[in-house]
């Protein structure tokens, strides 16, 4: 049976990480693309609701939607696509996703909603400060969504995050299932003044300290593999639930 697959991204429908996963996805079943039309990084789950979005049709075909990445996975879902998706891959994002990024990753978030309403979904982001040079990686992303669907149906309420390291693909070690790191940014905020004088503070930048087990995500990356992270939907902390019960919190 081929598969029905919905391809997305963050980074906008002019791409080169979409065109990338289009061909790559292209190799495992029919390919329709729905993406924003412009960069929507660090949307993280935001939704559109208080205007209409629209859609058009672009030279090559792909849907382009002037919304966040959440809301092109729900409009291809209800509105848009004949038949449900057997499968979502969102990306491959200009750039890292890997510990807290997740939790702003518009390439994660369209992922994750695929996964709430029931789709199997895998997030692909390439490691590097250059979107050009991802373009080589494109048989090594079709490899490793063959690897991922060869191995049955995917887990309950989990979505698949996928980091590819900014090396040449000859180079690759292989692929470490990982956890999430943890990220620490420095001196993350620039504060100025603009023409007119006005103050202003701009997020972004900064330096970036990393920490994990040997098992994370970031140190894969740094040793040369592909980073595979089952994300789970529940955020529920269950090692603490009956430590917070005996809290006895009352009114």
């Amino acid at each position: 049976m081929t598969l029905n697959i919905l391809c997305t991204n963050d980074d906008g429908y002019l791409s080169l990480g979409i065109g990338v996963l289009q061909r790559a996805a292209t190799s495992l079943g029919d390919v329709v693309t729905v993406a924003p039309d412009r960069e929507q990084s660090a949307t993280s789950n935001s939704l559109t609701l208080h205007h209409p979005l629209r859609l058009r049709s672009s030279q090559d075909g792909v849907w382009v939607v002037d919304g966040t990445p959440t809301d092109c996975v729900i409009v291809a879902v209800n509105s848009l696509l004949s038949e449900r998706p057997d499968l979502c891959v969102s990306g491959v994002n200009h750039g890292s996703n890997m510990g807290e990024d997740v939790l702003y990753s518009g390439t994660v978030a369209a992922a994750m909603e695929a996964t709430v309403i029931g789709i199997p979904a895998v997030a692909l982001s390439w490691c590097g400060d250059f979107p050009e040079e991802l373009q080589t990686c494109e048989e090594l992303v079709a490899r490793v969504l063959g690897e991922i669907l060869s191995r049955g149906p995917f887990p309950e309420d989990t979505l698949f995050n996928v980091n590819f390291p900014a090396i040449d693909p000859g180079e690759v070690q292989g692929i470490r299932i990982t956890s999430l790191g943890r990220r620490r940014y420095a001196d993350s905020i620039t504060r100025g003044r603009d023409p007119s004088g006005k103050e202003y503070h701009w997020i972004g930048g900064g330096q970036v300290t990393w920490r994990g087990s040997e098992h994370s995500d970031f140190k894969a990356i740094d040793d040369g593999f592909i980073s595979v992270t089952p994300l789970h939907l529940d955020l529920t902390n269950y090692g603490l639930l009956e430590d917070v019960q005996a809290w006895n919190l009352t009114l």
